[in-house]
């Protein structure tokens, strides 16, 4: 080699990064890619700013505070006629009550737990409800209904969507005993289960979500009841009271108040009653928006390096573990399993904490994740460390396991309610000062407690895939699962084909959505997107489940009804009682809806609605003379397992809805992985159990040589075992 090429190798070594370097620069990269851009210009339009929002669009003045950069106040809005004062008459109340304790001895629970508990017991407590929904009522009579030429309406606002459900369920009641010919309405996401019972917005309504805004509009519609939807961006000028039985706070008490300030012909003022908080507390929340809104100063971004201290304080991570995490996360070549082994290792050292430790140790990682993806967006940092914790922390967060807060539940059986009483304590204007609000900065929470998760069916799909394919999905792959279905669930144009048409034709729907949703894990879980498309069985068997999974939060009874009967989907009046001979038959009517089952079972899954007739009109499950809604589910759990076995019964999903006043049992059938035979009271024809299947909208029963040749087609791997009677797999 020539000196001068030695010198240019030398010089071009000397100019070469090494990997430590080209790891920094990538990252480094990476946080400029998160500050603002020269050449664009973003605008925010807002009545309610908050801190974060002061601080992005805000511009900042010499005395560091941030100002907007254009005000309208809201004072200056009311003055001017444009909106009105919803604090001119906030009457306040405060429930007072006295525990029996009803137990001998005096168990001991941890305090702030058990006051939580009692507290929660109280007020959904059914007395303390209806002594709130008698005080709304009669207020409303006497003082509001007149309003606006007879046209006054109101909202009910509720701390959960189950004080939703039972607020709707009082209020009906009363209003019905009273005569009052006022109509309610509620509003809340979901379904909730109460007292063996499932309830959603469009079943206690009658019509689908979609509609109730437009249906509140209409003048024998008078009361709205709401839990965390309608608060806010709700634009419905004839709502003059508001009845309040929720904590709020901050920019969210501005925000559901302000419900009211829309202004209407013959609207000269509105009213508040107010269960749950104190008018200083509203008057605090309100005075930072009243006149212009500052921001005291900007966030702090010592902060970042205060968590940072703060988690390197547990026994869970350390440098070297954020190092490694970071070369694998910005390796364009690496795999999302390499990821998960990192993280894997300090999941089990998490757990080894005490459950106090872990409550902190999420809290100070969540509060990281957030403050940093916010300072990001105002600060170019230089520290690499910075941006390595926090992709480390959003991974980690994901797989730490949820808070199991085991609140003392048996504290409800230790006490009993002697007394409730609702007593006004205050009525009167709430006066704002004309000052400029002032707000803090952001900064991290002091406490880190949480709300008990809610049950996730993840899980069970994933026992049943390992335990049927042998494979070891970890929770790497319950977190990829989670959001595959919650990019399912917020799918609107699958949410509005899943309510309205047959499940077939949500198949269709729903298995083009899906295939986009796999596509999109190939970079975030490459080992859970190959086994899929690899392995067809393991593919379509995880597709039948998450169809199966999504179906049970987007199914209403009343839109099924409306739809009629089809291939998978059949009306039976009830489950054991003759309505022909008014007595009950256990052989012949639960033969009839047992079969149906099977069938369902052994061809594509569908839904069976107890409680409605063949033309659609409503029976209700009343008819079958079980004294409630939770005998009943039990009773039909057991015949299916009598009849079919036990492991079809781990195929169906039956819940109860209210449709037209009346309960409806929505039974829910997943495909079964094997067959399934039903042998009920000697009506079989065959010692091994009868084999039915579903052709057009009804049910048919195969003979024992084309069931057979249907098990091998519908079934290839599965061998029946019909000795034992029921399911071929018992």
């Amino acid at each position: 080699m020539a000196l001068s090429s030695l010198e240019q190798a030398e010089a071009d070594e000397a100019d070469a990064s090494t990997p430590g370097e080209e790891l920094e620069n990538t990252i480094l990269a990476e946080m400029e890619k998160r500050g603002r851009l020269q050449n664009l210009s973003t605008f925010a339009f807002t009545a309610t700013p908050k801190a974060k929002t002061l601080e992005l669009f805000g511009i900042k003045g010499p005395d560091g505070k941030f100002r907007p950069f254009h005000l309208y106040s809201m004072r200056q809005a009311i003055e001017e006629g444009f909106i009105l004062d919803v604090l001119g008459s906030y009457t306040t109340y405060k429930a007072y009550w006295r525990l029996l304790k009803k137990v001998e001895g005096d168990p001991r629970y941890d305090r702030k737990k058990a006051e939580y508990l009692i507290k929660s017991f109280v007020e959904l407590h059914p007395h303390a409800i209806g002594e709130k929904v008698k005080i709304c009522m009669e207020h409303f009579a006497a003082q509001v209904q007149g309003d606006i030429g007879g046209k006054a309406k109101a909202m009910i606002v509720t701390r959960s969507r189950l004080h939703a459900v039972r607020y709707r369920l009082a209020v009906d009641n009363y209003l019905a005993e009273r005569g009052y010919p006022f109509k309610a309405l509620v509003a809340f996401s979901g379904t909730v289960q109460d007292g063996g019972r499932a309830y959603t917005e469009a079943g206690m309504n009658g019509f689908s979500e979609g509609q109730t805004a437009k249906t509140f509009e209409r003048p024998d519609y008078r009361f709205l009841i709401v839990a965390n939807k309608f608060q806010t961006g709700f634009d419905q000028p004839l709502l003059h009271t508001m009845y309040v039985d929720k904590k709020l706070g901050g920019v969210g008490a501005v925000q559901t108040l302000s419900r009211l300030n829309r202004t209407h012909p013959g609207k000269t003022g509105t009213a508040v009653l107010d269960f749950a908080n104190e008018a200083a507390e509203i008057k605090a929340a309100f005075e930072p928006y009243y006149e212009a809104t500052l921001l005291s100063e900007g966030t702090d971004p010592n902060l970042l390096y205060e968590i940072q201290s703060r988690l390197q304080l547990f026994p869970v991570y350390t440098d070297a573990d954020v190092s490694e995490f970071a070369k694998v996360y910005f390796d364009t070549k690496a795999t999302q399993d390499r990821l998960y082994a990192i993280l894997s290792l300090l999941v089990d050292r998490f757990r080894e904490l005490s459950p106090q430790e872990q409550r902190a140790f999420r809290g100070e990682l969540t509060d990281y994740v957030r403050l940093y993806a916010f300072l990001a967006q105002i600060l170019t940092f230089a520290d690499t460390d910075l941006e390595k914790l926090y992709v480390f922390s959003r991974y980690l967060r994901r797989l730490l396991p949820s808070d199991p807060v085991e609140l003392p539940r048996e504290v409800q059986k230790n006490i009993d309610m002697e007394s409730y009483r609702i007593q006004q304590t205050g009525g009167a204007n709430i006066a704002l000062e004309r000052r400029p609000g002032v707000l803090d900065p952001v900064s991290a929470r002091s406490g880190h407690e949480s709300d008990p998760d809610e049950v996730e069916n993840l899980s069970r799909i994933i026992a049943e895939l390992n335990d049927r394919f042998g494979m070891n999905l970890g929770p790497e792959h319950r977190v990829t699962l989670g959001q595959m279905m919650e990019r399912l669930d917020d799918d609107t144009a699958l949410d509005a084909a899943a309510r309205v048409n047959t499940r077939e034709n949500v198949r269709l729907a729903f298995d083009q959505k899906v295939e986009h949703v796999i596509q999109e894990i190939v970079d975030s879980n490459f080992d859970l997107y190959k086994r899929i498309t690899d392995d067809r069985a393991f593919g379509d068997a995880l597709k039948n489940f998450l169809f199966d999974q999504y179906l049970r939060g987007h199914r209403s009874a009343e839109e099924l009804i409306q739809r009629g009967e089809s291939k998978t989907l059949e009306f039976k009046s009830t489950l054991r009682w003759s309505l022909k001979e008014d007595r009950q038959d256990d052989k012949s009517v639960t033969h009839a809806a047992l079969k149906t089952i099977a069938a369902f079972l052994n061809t594509e899954g569908g839904d069976l609605l107890i409680g409605v007739s063949d033309d659609g009109s409503i029976v209700g499950i009343e008819r079958d003379q079980l004294e409630n809604d939770d005998k009943f589910m039990r009773h039909l759990s057991q015949v299916v397992r009598n009849g079919l076995g036990d492991r079809a019964g781990t195929c169906i999903d039956p819940k109860t809805q209210i449709v037209q006043g009346k309960t409806v049992c929505v039974v829910s059938c997943q495909r079964s992985p094997e067959p399934v035979f039903l042998k009920w009271k000697g009506l079989e024809k065959t010692p091994d159990g009868d084999f039915f299947v579903r052709s057009g909208p009804g049910t048919v029963k195969l003979a024992p040589e084309s069931g057979q040749e249907f098990v091998r087609t519908r079934f290839p791997s599965a061998v029946p075992d019909k000795s034992k009677g029921g399911s071929s797999g018992q």
